[in-house]
């Protein structure tokens, strides 16, 4: 306020009072001015990163900060992080080719003349120098007759007989349980959309429309039922389970403009030797969902800080894990505000979260009892540093900044945070679900949108089968080729027969 001459009273103490009360209000005024102006600046300057600037997570002296991070700065008021010289670059071992892979022989000799020594000798073999290179050949596209014998009685000729049709899994479709396989693979593994694929069969003279692909998709996904419904019976009953989930857009949803979102969700878990990956469509995101994604669970849940999986742990008294990777995901948006060649607090979160994942990769192999106690020694010590810093940090950083954002956010999940150090089975971060998730996403830029809740069923159902196939060493194709082959004739009481862990390697 603006302090007219008129209104100044006389006396020289109330004179006083008025000035200081005035001096703290130009003050607040100005703080408020600055934070605003810093927090415009921000906005600016992460704008400008999400045009121009790296997409990756990957900060410059990564290596250094996932080895072991520098010792903590214990002076706050330190402008400069010292950062560690990046290492020299090591070129890459090329790894052999699979050995299953089947070799054609290219023999190269040497003529009879170059066979010649100088000395009148003549050369005896004595080893080959192999060198390998990959050889593609493109798709073989042949048709399969399904040949049914006739027989007929001579004497009468009355009685015929015919065999009985054979048991594919479309009976009135011309594409077999190999095509199949390789139009599901394409589309929900390597996120090629089905006009494309039909595009592709085209150039070999098949005419399958986009609208016929579809069609059998899903026809197929829907005899999957069974098999998804055994998924989620021997998920439920894994001892930890990793949550995530992603929007969909489906066009055709009761109730729902075809601009809204939908979600689809994503759990990774399973008992020892059987890794499941099940993908659920759901109209929501609500707390209802994820409990229903839950129900009957009694384990661990490791998720991100979305509210939804707090409130359902917090309901059935689960465990519930944080993940770390998220925590550090929201320090570097924070590194990305800050002013370009500088450091400050967020590096130095950054550090310490390298620090907490330095200690992972020592125990990367080892059995859970020696990271359990790796953690103790190590980890621990860390997390406590971490948490004072943090407390401290809170009273200094204006909390609608992106470091402000991100050190109340870790400081608030800081018990599902701190808590994977006690058990040496419980994993720092749910690395394992975004990566499952992650072929969805990238399939979703291909394809866009699904048409009905149709569709978006099917392709969490195709979609969890093809995880969980990659997720026990199986190559999605020809699991999905061996299934379609075997399907037809299981009975649907066995269904165990027909999981991915159960199918025969290839030999």
């Amino acid at each position: 306020m603006s302090l007219a001459v008129k209104s100044l009273p006389d006396d020289t103490a109330q004179l006083k009072a008025l000035l200081i009360k005035e001096r703290s209000s130009s003050e607040k005024r100005e703080d408020n001015l600055k934070q605003q102006i810093h927090a415009l600046l921000e906005v600016l300057r992460l704008e400008k990163h999400r045009l121009y600037g790296k997409s990756s997570e990957k900060s410059p002296d990564q290596a250094e900060l996932f080895d072991e991070a520098d010792s903590v700065v214990d002076d706050e008021q330190a402008s400069v992080v010292p950062v560690t010289p990046a290492r020299k670059s090591q070129r890459p071992v090329r790894k052999p080719l699979p050995a299953e892979l089947p070799r054609v022989r290219r023999v190269i000799e040497l003529s009879e003349e170059e066979r010649q020594c100088a000395c009148g000798c003549t050369l005896v073999e004595i080893g080959e120098d192999i060198s390998e290179q990959v050889d593609i050949i493109p798709a073989r596209v042949q048709v399969i007759q399904h040949v049914r014998k006739k027989y007929a009685c001579k004497g009468c000729d009355d009685t015929i007989k015919m065999a009985p049709k054979a048991k594919v899994l479309l009976p009135k479709s011309i594409a077999s349980a190999n095509t199949m396989a390789y139009i599901i693979t394409s589309k929900y593994a390597d996120g090629l959309p089905l006009y494309r694929l039909s595009g592709i069969l085209s150039r070999y003279g098949i005419e399958l429309p986009r609208q016929t692909l579809s069609e059998s998709v899903l026809k197929v996904a829907e005899q999957l039922i069974p098999l998804t419904g055994h998924l989620r019976q021997q998920l439920i009953n894994s001892p930890l389970i990793f949550m995530d989930e992603t929007r969909v857009q489906v066009l055709n949803e009761p109730g729902k403009t075809p601009q809204s979102q939908s979600y689809m969700w994503v759990q990774r878990g399973g008992p020892p030797g059987k890794a499941i990956v099940q993908f659920h469509y759901d109209p929501g995101r609500s707390t209802d969902t994820a409990k229903g994604l839950l129900k009957e669970f009694k384990g661990t849940l490791m998720s991100d800080g979305y509210k939804p999986y707090r409130a359902v742990a917090k309901d059935k008294g689960l465990t519930h894990l944080c993940c770390w990777a998220h925590s550090r995901r929201k320090f570097m948006e924070a590194q990305k505000a800050q002013p370009t060649g500088k450091t400050g607090k967020a590096d130095m979160a950054v550090n310490f979260i390298g620090k907490l994942y330095g200690a992972e990769k020592q125990t990367k192999h080892s059995d859970a009892a020696q990271r359990h106690h790796a953690r103790q020694q190590t980890s621990v010590p860390v997390l406590k540093q971490f948490h004072a810093w943090l407390l401290k940090s809170q009273q200094q950083v204006p909390p609608k900044t992106a470091l402000g954002k991100a050190v109340n956010y870790t400081l608030a999940y800081w018990p599902e945070l701190s808590r994977y150090t006690d058990n040496g089975a419980w994993p720092i971060d749910n690395n394992l679900a975004e990566n499952a998730i992650r072929p969805f996403v990238i399939g979703r830029k291909n394809w866009l949108f699904s048409n009905s809740q149709r569709g978006a069923k099917a392709s969490a159902s195709l979609y969890s089968l093809i995880e969980t196939a990659k997720a026990n060493g199986k190559e999605p194709y020809h699991y999905l080729s061996w299934l379609f082959e075997k399907l037809p004739a299981v009975d649907r009481v066995n269904i165990e027969a027909l999981m991915p862990w159960n199918m025969p390697d290839q030999g």
